[in-house]
């Protein structure tokens, strides 16, 4: 009979034509049905195989219920798959009368009230696992009501954390937008990014999460009440996008009888006592106790914490700090005298103190009712408390009106949770009208806390000192004189260094101009007037005088050519042996080789290697590089013809030059690094040969204007007005007085090296003071 399970389908076949001594045989249908049942035929069989067993037949049992059982157990066992109902060996009896009066029953149809309930636990299915990837545990959570859970550790998915390790950026952006863009085409929901937190219930692990899923299974939302960490969120089974306040709670009207408050006893007031709080301010502040013992699973009490650690239902007796909205109690918040924390479930939530603020245009803030109370000791009754500590976020329902107080002083504790609090509220208060307390030392290195434990240390007048000497709060780009007041005494005393200015390296220049760190000086002169070469010049006094390093960006020159140009004025002979060099010797092989290693230690460059011109920013983010790898002092911008100017077409010339040259001054300033900008002038109309001035670059007049220094370089191509090696330096705009002034100094060029000496026929010019400069 194995074969039979083996290999039903085939063996069947080779069988078919035997069916009925099979279907008659006793030992097929005791290996077939349960050890239990034994199958016999009906009475009214008339064959000789169905008599012949007639005689055990157990009266216990009828002919229908065995004929039934034995079609159901049957065919499972002859058929690998469902039995269709044209096929041959569907109920077929080969002779046994019985099989053929089975009556097929109908299948009891759903009622609607059944298949809702289907569909309620299907969609809880769905839900909980969608819960399950938020890491919140719903299996034991029944739909239509709150349920405390602990609040999760969210950690992120497996895919984001393999992201976080690849160790190149440009890979983990590629897989993140692959991962994305297949989620959003087979329209899945894949938390990939879920909120990383720390909360667990604090330190005690208490149930603070209350978990909330609708009756009928569509949507579920949660809510943190530790005032630390306020997680809250919602989702649907659906997959839309879930509120997370979907329950509108009705605020509870609470008075003094009803929450069964007492006046405080000697334990308490023992207590405050300690903390250097009077039994008059416990009464004018209305603090009161309650008595909760077993009372503890009140469900009128929240049972979700606000502090570090569940109440211990052994305690019998709470101090309840009493919440009065205009002479009404509003709401109470408790807590045992080990800093355990609970409050009235579904109550408003409003400062602490909030009556004491009404008519005042000053107010402070602090973190807690203790600190309120320790304030109102030192003479402050206008002070309130934020009502859970320092939470996540204050509610704008939370905070005093704009219209009344004109002064806030945050006095939060020193902490990071409290500092974080201060710039919360600082934030939506409105910083310009908030002063922070700084709390006073208690050693080298640590300050004091909070309000109370100033006033325990060191009393009332050293709190209300701290209090009067609150600072404004910091606004950033606006700052008190006095915040300078270091960098103006170094200044007096010069012990930054190059105050003056730093010499170019030669004396007649020196009285007119001098390189002062974060300024801008623009650079312009007809064409062949040698203005890059004067400045490569400086560049090289500047090296060698006090060490300053530079980046350049100079478009127009080849690398091979700028490299020779500079090599020529650091080793004072000429590159190459030509005619430019007369009679002086090129520079020697171990002369070039000591030149290239002063150039690369000097010098940076700042080149665009592709077709396309460099745009300002390009060029700013480059030197700001160079800030940071090699410490450039300087850097040359030559010329501003040469950058991309690519604007919008409701921009003017003026209007894009303004805001190029503003953006160079904040690089310059930023970075305490000075900056020549060289930009050619316009065509000049009927030119008789003299220099120009600033008003004749082109572009716009904002060159002259918004530099702090303006430089004309001008060759003589006279003979009769002098030797034409003259080289007119016209210094047309100085901004700092200290770093110079206007007017003309002359320089003498040697056209073999490249350098620049000071001319004899400077005429004389008398000194503005004498020249120290470093």
């Amino acid at each position: 009979m194995r074969f039979l399970l083996r290999l039903p389908q085939t063996h069947l076949r080779k069988l078919s034509c035997s069916m009925s001594v099979l279907m008659g045989s006793k030992q097929f249908l005791e290996f077939c049905l349960l050890p239990s049942f034994a199958a016999y035929p009906s009475s009214s069989s008339s064959s000789s195989s169905s008599s012949s067993s007639s005689s055990s037949i157990s009266p216990s049992y009828s002919s229908s219920r065995q004929v039934s059982s034995v079609s159901r157990r049957f065919r499972p066992v002859l058929a690998s798959r469902p039995v269709s109902k044209n096929s041959p060996y569907y109920q077929r009896t080969n002779g046994l009368s019985s099989y053929n009066s089975i009556s097929r029953v109908p299948t009891p149809v759903d009622t609607e009230e059944e298949a809702d309930k289907r569909a309620v636990l299907s969609r809880l299915v769905t839900l909980r696992r969608k819960l399950a990837e938020q890491g919140i545990d719903a299996e034991n959570c029944p739909p239509g009501q709150s349920s405390g859970l602990i609040c999760p550790t969210v950690s992120i998915s497996v895919f984001l954390t393999y992201l976080f390790i690849c160790q190149d950026l440009s890979t983990m952006w590629m897989l993140l937008s692959l991962m994305l863009s297949v989620l959003k085409k087979a329209n899945l929901d894949c938390p990939l990014f879920l909120w990383v937190h720390q909360c667990e219930g604090g330190n005690s692990g208490e149930k603070s999460l209350s978990l909330f899923i609708a009756p009928d299974g569509s949507s579920a939302t949660w809510n943190c009440f530790r005032g630390k960490c306020g997680l809250k969120g919602g989702v649907r089974a659906d997959g839309r996008l879930a509120s997370a306040d979907p329950i509108e709670k009705v605020e509870r009207k609470i008075t003094v009888e009803g929450i069964e408050l007492e006046p405080l006893c000697d334990e308490i007031q023992d207590y405050f006592a300690a903390r250097a709080i009077s039994r008059k301010t416990l009464e004018r502040n209305r603090v009161m106790q309650k008595r909760i013992g077993d009372e503890f699973r009140n469900p009128d009490l929240s049972s979700y914490m606000i502090g570090s650690s569940p109440v211990c239902p052994t305690l019998l007796i709470v101090i309840a700090f009493t919440y009065w909205q205009r002479g009404e109690l509003v709401s109470c918040k408790y807590r045992s005298l080990t800093k355990r924390f609970f409050q009235e479930r579904n109550t408003r939530r409003i400062l602490y103190g909030l009556d004491d603020i009404e008519k005042t245009s000053e107010i402070i803030i602090v973190e807690g009712e203790i600190d309120k109370l320790a304030m109102e000791e030192a003479g402050f009754r206008n002070c309130v408390s934020v009502p859970d500590g320092a939470p996540a976020s204050v509610s704008s329902k939370e905070t005093p009106s704009e219209d009344k107080a004109s002064r806030i002083v945050i006095a939060t504790d020193g902490d990071g949770p409290g500092q974080a609090l201060a710039e919360e509220i600082a934030r939506r208060l409105g910083k310009e009208r908030c002063w922070r307390v700084k709390w006073p030392e208690k050693s080298e290195d640590e300050h004091f806390k909070d309000a109370n434990e100033v006033l325990m240390s060191k009393g009332p007048h050293l709190l209300k000192e701290a209090i009067l000497n609150a600072e404004p709060y910091p606004i950033r780009g606006l700052f008190p004189f006095k915040d300078f007041f270091d960098e103006i005494d170094a200044y007096y005393h010069r012990t930054h260094g190059h105050e003056y200015g730093v010499s170019t390296g030669w004396k007649n220049l020196d009285n007119f101009y001098s390189v002062v760190p974060g300024e801008l000086t623009v650079v312009t002169g007809i064409p062949n007037s040698g203005k890059s070469e004067w400045i490569d010049a400086m560049l090289c006094n500047l090296n060698h005088s006090v060490g300053w390093k530079f980046a350049l960006c100079s478009m127009e020159n080849k690398v091979r050519d700028h490299g020779r140009k500079l090599l020529e004025k650091h080793v004072k002979k000429p590159f190459f042996d030509a005619d430019y060099g007369r009679s002086v010797q090129r520079m020697n092989v171990e002369e070039l080789d000591e030149g290239k290693q002063w150039l690369n230690d000097t010098f940076s460059l700042i080149r665009c290697e592709m077709d396309s011109l460099p745009s300002i920013e390009w060029v700013l983010e480059r030197a700001k590089a160079a800030v940071l790898r090699y410490g450039i002092r300087g850097l040359v911008i030559d010329p501003y013809n040469e950058l991309d100017h690519q604007r919008t077409s409701r921009q003017t010339e003026t209007e894009y030059v303004s805001q190029m040259l503003t953006k160079i001054k904040r690089f310059s300033q930023h970075h305490s690094c000075h900056v020549w900008f060289v930009a050619h002038p316009k065509q000049l109309q009927h030119w008789d040969g003299g220099a120009p001035n600033l008003y004749d670059i082109s572009g716009s007049a904002h060159f002259i204007n918004k530099c702090d220094n303006g430089i004309i370089v001008h060759r003589n191509r006279d003979e009769k007005a002098g030797p034409l090696d003259l080289v007119q330096i016209g210094v047309r705009k100085v901004r700092n007085k200290v770093a110079g002034q206007i007017g003309d100094a002359y320089l003498c060029y040697d056209r073999a090296t490249g350098l620049y000496s000071d001319s004899p026929v400077t005429p004389e010019i008398p000194e503005r003071r004498p020249s120290n400069r470093y």
